[in-house]
């Protein structure tokens, strides 16, 4: 049961209520969308930021973890601009790119011309201009996420992306969020729709420098029957960053949806996945890498996926390696509704740990409200096997090399789907540079 108490506010809290009452006027939409904002702000002016009294929440503590409310982002002049251009990732990757520097779309480092047939891309700012409310309503997450509220109240900019029916997006949009210049407070959003048949790979990047910014992104895709969606995130933002994130997803009928994250970067990570089965035999797949290391870092994963349809099947790995005083946190609960009979489930959370002074934190549920179902869980804590570290020292490899072949198989199992050579090859080397700055 979540405790409904309301404490006295936080420094932070105070903050975000006198930032909010400043930007309201000046955040784009009308009458209608202020509406939504002015509700969703009340979510967190109601309750406040979420505790460890907050059943979800048990394990991260927004409350304590965001001591001070950083102001919001301003426009970021040509110095921020040239800044962000040299953290840009994934150059190597033949893919479309849709650049945001401290929230704000990036036209100079953006390429969204001559489209493909099928596909649209327009800024959010702009869909809010003309008062496009659903841009702000988004259905399949609790309404009490504080999260999605803060995303919902303070949302600037993003992009809002639709395939046509049928149509087959082949080259991958790179959205990157690129956080630079002083200490700030970035939100954005990204909505895409897919149409009957249709396919899209989204690549989602968030880096920035060793700024204490705080990031909050939110991502919700629309699958229609027998749409494909595919979404890749990187996250590595700087080291004092406190990084917020949502991907909701709502799959129709024979959709398809994967998802492949690796997590490297930032103080604080949580990043919340909710799927959405509304159709009958759709499948998805979500993989997750993390790796952390040093004092007092943390990441979150907590994961929802309601099957309430029939013959779904789903697919969740999620690998973390830990050194230091690193903790991480998985959360994972499968539904299955009445009637939601031949649901196909599994999910499983391994963590590695390095040091002893690393925590782990594992709590999968199964909901099940039907009979005919294969549905699992599982979640194993360790550390490094002894035996195979043995094996490869004695054949002459350095100790912290022989660990850091180990760990590097342990969570490349999560990256090993992505079927783009050049992508799979730059997130690995990713992980393989934490490595290298590890020992």
């Amino acid at each position: 049961m979540n405790a409904d108490i309301r404490p006295i506010r936080t420094a932070a809290e105070s903050s975000l209520g006198d930032i909010f009452a400043a930007a309201r006027e000046e955040l784009p939409g009308g009458e209608a969308a202020l509406r939504v904002r002015d509700e969703a702000f009340a979510v967190v002016g109601r309750k406040g930021l979420p505790n460890r009294r907050v059943e979800d929440w048990k394990y991260t503590d927004l409350r304590a973890l965001m001591r001070e409310a950083r102001p919001l982002a301003d426009t970021p002049g040509a110095d921020e601009v040239e800044a962000a251009r040299a953290l840009l990732p994934f150059g190597e990757v033949a893919a479309r790119r849709v650049v945001f520097v401290n929230g704000r779309l990036s036209p100079d480092l953006s390429d969204m011309d001559t489209l493909e047939e099928g596909l649209s891309i327009a800024p959010l700012a702009v869909a809010l201009a003309g008062d496009a409310v659903s841009a702000l309503a988004l259905k399949g997450v609790p309404n009490d996420n504080a999260v999605v509220a803060l995303n919902t109240a303070f949302a600037a900019d993003g992009l809002v992306i639709a395939v046509s029916d049928g149509a087959k997006i082949d080259r991958p949009i790179h959205v990157a969020n690129i956080q630079t210049g002083a200490a700030h407070a970035s939100y954005g959003r990204v909505l895409v729709s897919v149409g009957k048949g249709g396919s899209i790979t989204l690549i989602e990047s968030h880096v920035g420098d060793s700024g204490a910014h705080q990031t909050n992104t939110l991502i919700g895709l629309d699958i229609a029957d027998g749409a494909s969606a595919k979404v890749l995130k990187l996250q590595d933002e700087g080291l004092g960053t406190l990084h917020l994130a949502t991907l909701a997803a709502r799959l129709g009928a024979k959709a398809f949806f994967e998802s492949v994250s690796l997590a490297t970067g930032s103080s604080a990570a949580r990043q919340q996945i909710y799927l959405d089965f509304a159709g009958d035999k759709a499948k998805a797949e979500v993989f997750g890498a993390g790796l952390a290391a040093g004092g007092k870092r943390h990441l979150d994963t907590t994961l929802v996926i309601d099957h309430r349809t029939l013959g779904c099947s789903s697919r969740e790995l999620f690998k973390t390696a830990l050194d230091g005083e690193a903790r991480s946190v998985f959360q994972g609960r499968i539904t299955v509704r009445p009637g939601a009979q031949k649901t196909d489930g599994k999910m499983m959370a391994n963590a590695l740990l390095l040091s002893e002074t690393a925590e782990a934190d594992a709590k999968p549920e199964l909901e099940i409200f039907a009979d005919d179902v294969v549905c699992g869980h599982g979640a194993t804590v360790g550390a490094i096997d002894d035996e195979l570290l043995f094996y490869l020292m004695a054949r002459g490899i350095p100790k912290a090399e022989a660990e850091g072949l180990l760990v590097q198989a342990f969570v490349g199992e999560a990256l090993e789907s992505v079927d783009d050579d050049a992508l799979r090859d730059a997130l690995s080397a990713r992980a393989e540079r934490w490595l290298s700055e590890r020992v």
